[in-house]
C-alpha cells in the first residue's frame, strides 16, 4: 500500500478520494509517514476507535475525535469504566475493523437533515452547535458513522500500524462547568517501524519525565493543600533556577536591558485599556477591593496579570521620552497568573503561576529588523549553551480575537519576514496563530527525543501603544508613536527547566546543576578537610554537599549518583596528604586524581560553557 494516493493537497487544504477523484491543481498525497498522510491516517484511526468502542460498550454517544500532535484522541460517554488496561481490548476490536477492509464513505446533508438524525444525541447536538455551515458531512464506514468534516483515507486497510497510549477524562468542550467524559489517546502511523519507534521513544521519555526526575532530584514539588497548578520550589530546584536567572541577568545587561518591576495587580480599567479583559478575560484571575472606608465604600474591580506587558508600559510613560533614547529595552522576571482548566495541568509544563523572562522593547519603525535580529542572535546563543536545536515560525492574525488596523498587521507582520529574510532563516508560517494584539515569531525547540516544544516568542505591536496613547519626540520636536516589541526567551523559567530536565534526562549542565559537588569523607578524621574544601567551593561560586551519613562509601556514591551530582569527591588519608582530591567526573564517565588548586581551577572553568 505504500506510495498509494490516499488524497489531494494544494498547500493549504486538503480533499480525499470520497470528496473528488481527480481534482485539478492538487498534488497526491501518498500513504506514507508524511504530516498530510499522519493526518489522515490518524484521524480515520480515531474513527476505527470510536467503532470498536461503540461494539464493545452499547450506550456510548460520541462527542469528537480530532487529530493532535503526534495522534488523535475520541471524547465520548459511558456507563461503564475504562482504565488502561481495557485499552488492548478496544485495540484487538480496532484490529478485527481493520481486517475487514471497510470502504469509508463521506456523504452530505443539510443542518436541518443532521439534525433531525441526531435528535436523540444530545452530544452530537452539541457538536452541531459549533458548526455554522448549511451542508455537513458525515463519514461511515461499516456501522459506525458521525459528523466530520473530514478528510479521511479511502479504507479502513491503511489503518494497520496503531496503539492506543492512555484514557483520561475531558470536561465536555473544556468547559470545567460541565460534565467530566471519558477521552482515549492514541497514534497510528503508516508502517509497523515508525510505530515501534514511537513506542521506544515514548519509554525513554517515561525515564525523563520531569516530574519523575523532580522528585528523585528534589527539585519541586506539588501539594494540593495549597492549590493545584502551583509548584514548590525546594531547595536543590531553587538553586537551579537562581542560577539560571543569575546568567540570564548578566546577558540582559550586557546587552542594554534595563531591569524593572510591575504589580502583579492592576486595576481592570487598565485590562480593558489593553484589551486583554475582552479577549483574554477568561484566562484570567479578577477580584474586587473597597478602596474607600466604612461610610463610603468604593469598589473597584482588580485582575491578576497574565503577562507583564502593561506595567513596562506604565514605566515607558513614567518620563518623557526622546528620539535618541530609543531603543529602550526593559527586561523583568515577571510572576504572571493564568486561569488554566485543571484537566490541562502537566507538571510544570503548564501551571497557573509562572515566571516569564520577559522584557519589552520600544523603537522607533525603523529600528524594528535591527532589534528582531539582536533577539534572534540571543536566542541562538541560549539554544547552544544548552545543545538545543530549535524552529522560528511566524504566527499571523487570529480570525477570531484580534485588535488593531490590518494594515498595523500587515506592516508588523512584513516587519518579521524581512528580520528573517535577510539573515536567511528558514522559518514556517501558522496562519492565525499570532497574539491578540500582534503577530510573533514562535521559538520552538527540539529536544533529545527531537519533541518539539513552544518556549520564547516575539511579537511586534502598533496597537498597545496606540490604545496607551505612547509618544516619543522626533528629531523635528514632533510626537511620535513607537513600535512596541514583547520578547520572551525561555518564555517561562518553570516550562523551560521542566523541558531542559526531560532534554538532558537530569543531568544538568555543571553550570546551574543544583548541587555540583559532592564530597564524601571516608571517615570521621577527613571532615575537617572536607569543610575546608567546602568553603573554598562556595567562595567560588560552587554549590556542594558532604555526604557523611553514617552509610558505606559505596552506598554515599550511589546516591550521590542517584541525584545526578556532576562531580563526586571521595576524601581519605591520602588526599589530606597530599591535599589533592579523588574526582569521579560523572558527565566525562572519567575517575582520576589531582590537586585541591586544580581542581579549584577545573571547576571554574567549567562556566566557559555558557555562551551567552
Amino acid at each position: 500500500m505504500q506510495n498509494e494516493v490516499i488524497a489531494y493537497s494544494d498547500g493549504m487544504t486538503t480533499i480525499d478520494t470520497q470528496s473528488v477523484l481527480f481534482p485539478n491543481n492538487f498534488k497526491e498525497i501518498l500513504f506514507d509517514n508524511s504530516n498530510d498522510a499522519l493526518h489522515l491516517i490518524r484521524h480515520s484511526t480515531a474513527h476505527v476507535m470510536a467503532q470498536a468502542i461503540k461494539e464493545l460498550y452499547s450506550d456510548v454517544k460520541f462527542f469528537v475525535g480530532p487529530v493532535i500532535e503526534n495522534g488523535f484522541y475520541y471524547d465520548f460517554r459511558v456507563s461503564e469504566k475504562i482504565n488502561d488496561t481495557d485499552l488492548k481490548t478496544i485495540e484487538k476490536k480496532m484490529q478485527d475493523i481493520v481486517k475487514k477492509k471497510l470502504c469509508i464513505e463521506k456523504k452530505e446533508m443539510s443542518k436541518k437533515m443532521v439534525l433531525e438524525k441526531f435528535k436523540n444525541d444530545d452530544l452530537k447536538q452539541e457538536v452541531l452547535l459549533r458548526i455554522f455551515d448549511e451542508k455537513i458531512s458525515i463519514y461511515k464506514q461499516g456501522d459506525f458513522e458521525d459528523i466530520c468534516r473530514g478528510p479521511h483515507v479511502p479504507n479502513t486497510k491503511y489503518l494497520r500500524f496503531f496503539s492506543l497510549m492512555r484514557v483520561a477524562g475531558a470536561y465536555l468542550g473544556g468547559d470545567e462547568n460541565k460534565e467530566m467524559l471519558t477521552r482515549i489517546y492514541g497514534t497510528a502511523f503508516a508502517d509497523k517501524q515508525s510505530l515501534f519507534d514511537y513506542k521506544k521513544m515514548i519509554e525513554e521519555a517515561k525515564k525523563r519525565d520531569h516530574r519523575k526526575l523532580g522528585r528523585e532530584m528534589k527539585l519541586f514539588a506539588f501539594d494540593e493543600t495549597l492549590g493545584i497548578g502551583l509548584p514548590v520550589w525546594l531547595p536543590n530546584g531553587a538553586k537551579l533556577r537562581s542560577k539560571l536567572e543569575r546568567l540570564l541577568y548578566d546577558a540582559h545587561r550586557i546587552r542594554g536591558y534595563e531591569p524593572v518591576r510591575s504589580p502583579e495587580i492592576l486595576k481592570s480599567d487598565t485590562w480593558k485599556t489593553s484589551g486583554h479583559y475582552e479577549n483574554y478575560g477568561e484566562n484570567m484571575y479578577f477580584t474586587q477591593i473597597n478602596e474607600g472606608d466604612e461610610i463610603n465604600q468604593k469598589i473597584s474591580e482588580y485582575g491578576m496579570k497574565p503577562m507583564n506587558c502593561v506595567g513596562h508600559i506604565k514605566i515607558f510613560q513614567s518620563e518623557p521620552r526622546s528620539y535618541r533614547d530609543l531603543p529602550i529595552k526593559f527586561f523583568e522576571y515577571g510572576i504572571v497568573h493564568r486561569h488554566e482548566m485543571s484537566g490541562v495541568l502537566h507538571g510544570l509544563f503548564r501551571v497557573r503561576e509562572f515566571t516569564q523572562d520577559d522584557a519589552h522593547i520600544y523603537c522607533m519603525p525603523e529600528q524594528i529588523k535591527e532589534n528582531i535580529i539582536e533577539i534572534l542572535g540571543f536566542v541562538d546563543d541560549i539554544m547552544k549553551t544548552f545543545k538545543f536545536e530549535y524552529e522560528l515560525v511566524i504566527s499571523t492574525k487570529p480570525e477570531k480575537k484580534s485588535i488593531g488596523d490590518d494594515k498595523f498587521w500587515k506592516s508588523a507582520t512584513d516587519g518579521l519576514r524581512d528580520a528573517l529574510d535577510e539573515n536567511k532563516l528558514s522559518y514556517k508560517i501558522d496562519e492565525g496563530g499570532g497574539a491578540f494584539y500582534g503577530p510573533k515569531i514562535d521559538i520552538k525547540i527540539l529536544d533529545a527525543l527531537k519533541r518539539r516544544w513552544q518556549c520564547g516568542t516575539i511579537q511586534i505591536d502598533y496597537n498597545l501603544p496606540e490604545r496607551f496613547k505612547l509618544e516619543y519626540t522626533d528629531a523635528n520636536n514632533e510626537k511620535q508613536q513607537p513600535v512596541m516589541i514583547h520578547r520572551a526567551i525561555l518564555g517561562s523559567f518553570e516550562r523551560f527547566i521542566g523541558i531542559l530536565t526531560e532534554h538532558v534526562a537530569g543531568e544538568f549542565p555543571f553550570f546551574i546543576a543544583p548541587i555540583q559537588v559532592i564530597i564524601i569523607p571516608i571517615s570521621q578524621s577527613h571532615q575537617n578537610y572536607a569543610k575546608e574544601l567546602g568553603h573554598e567551593l562556595i567562595t567560588n561560586g560552587i554549590d556542594f554537599e558532604i555526604s557523611s551519613k553514617n552509610e558505606s562509601l559505596n552506598k554515599r556514591i550511589r546516591n550521590a549518583e542517584k541525584m545526578r551530582v556532576p562531580m563526586i569527591l571521595v576524601l581519605g588519608d591520602e588526599e589530606i596528604k597530599q591535599k589533592t582530591v579523588s574526582l569521579r567526573d560523572r558527565r566525562e564517565r572519567k575517575q582520576y586524581n589531582l590537586t585541591k588548586c586544580d581542581f579549584i581551577t577545573i571547576v571554574k572553568e567549567k562556566f566557559s560553557e555558557v555562551h551567552f
